[in-house]
């Protein structure tokens, strides 16, 4: 099979992400976690659907269905990431100080602690993400304002640095150890996924063929935020910083709604224009995706296989 190719017989709406030494995947009742062990065993942790596009039935609603399940993602992501470093990870000795500032977070939200931290991290990485991929290329192209003078002009050297901005810091984070084996798990969830799409048997040898890029990847996702934030954001002329500061923020639930909806038509469609949409992200994914090795397909087939249903059309777009 192609290293491009990403025909499927069923696309499914089934996802996950890659973890420390682990995947997740969410499936339409279920969400399960497989980590490798310290042992070198798998162990599964699985749960029902709880997020809020879930409990609210908005899954069903173009365009709105996408900034929220963006948020429903990350807190999802959050959640994961921090069982699969509990369980991966041997637990280390913390500081006296780190002691007590844990203990006082207990007596104030109780057994709430956890879902705090998970939602401040949340609001964390949005606030960091706005701040540098939003915020920070208007504020740069702003100053150009005397020197570029026309609005597509200025439109589209802020597209230019913010995309820049983003491939490079994959590109940085790409070259860090750790990264590299989660980036490994990322491919093996990839590569998993497209197996069960084509109908095989969910083996190390049936699922190893498959390739690491599938154009329903948040990698894909993400470079198409920034392609369809320069088409938006290119409505509102250059005034003053605040307004285009402003006007930047109202229009990220859109960017966002709309860029799902383009995932989802790209990750069930065959056609040769959303090959063509999907081909930049899917570049992007040769940063974000390694080879795993069977070790690594092992755990995503646990992840996988815990979220499957009987009725598979279930599962299906």
């Amino acid at each position: 099979m192609s290293k491009l190719s990403h025909k499927v017989a069923k696309p499914t709406s089934i996802g996950g992400q890659a973890l420390i030494e682990g995947v997740m995947m969410k499936g339409p009742k279920d969400v399960a976690i497989a980590v490798r062990t310290p042992d070198n065993q798998i162990t599964v942790k699985k749960e029902p659907v709880t997020g809020i596009v879930e409990k609210y039935k908005l899954n069903k609603v173009p365009f709105l269905r996408g900034g929220i399940a963006l948020i429903d993602s990350m807190i999802l992501g959050v959640r994961s990431l921090n069982y699969a470093a509990d369980i991966a990870m041997p637990e280390e000795e913390t500081s006296e100080k780190s002691s007590k500032l844990e203990g006082f977070l207990e007596r104030i939200f109780k057994d709430k602690l956890n879902d705090v931290l998970i939602y401040f991290s949340v609001f964390v990485a949005l606030l960091i993400s706005v701040v540098t991929f939003v915020l920070g290329p208007t504020l740069l192209t702003g100053a150009l304002k005397n020197v570029i003078t026309t609005t597509l002009g200025l439109n589209l050297i802020e597209g230019i640095l913010r995309l820049s901005l983003f491939v490079g810091y994959i590109a940085i984070i790409s070259k860090m150890e750790d990264i590299k084996r989660v980036f490994q798990y990322h491919g093996a969830e990839h590569k998993t996924i497209y197996c069960y799409e084509n109908g095989e048997d969910l083996t190390v040898e049936n699922v190893r063929k498959y390739s690491t890029l599938h154009p329903r990847c948040g990698t894909s996702f993400l470079f198409i935020v920034m392609m369809v934030s320069m088409i938006f954001f290119s409505i509102i002329g250059w005034s003053d910083p605040i307004t285009r500061v402003v006007s930047r923020l109202i229009l990220l639930p859109v960017v966002a709604g709309i860029s799902y909806e383009i995932i989802r038509i790209a990750g069930k469609s065959q056609s040769a224009l959303m090959s063509i949409v999907s081909y930049p992200g899917m570049m992007m994914q040769k940063l974000t995706t390694i080879e795993p090795d069977d070790g690594q397909i092992e755990v995503a087939i646990e992840a996988l296989k815990n979220v499957l249903v009987e009725d598979e059309d279930a599962a299906l777009w």
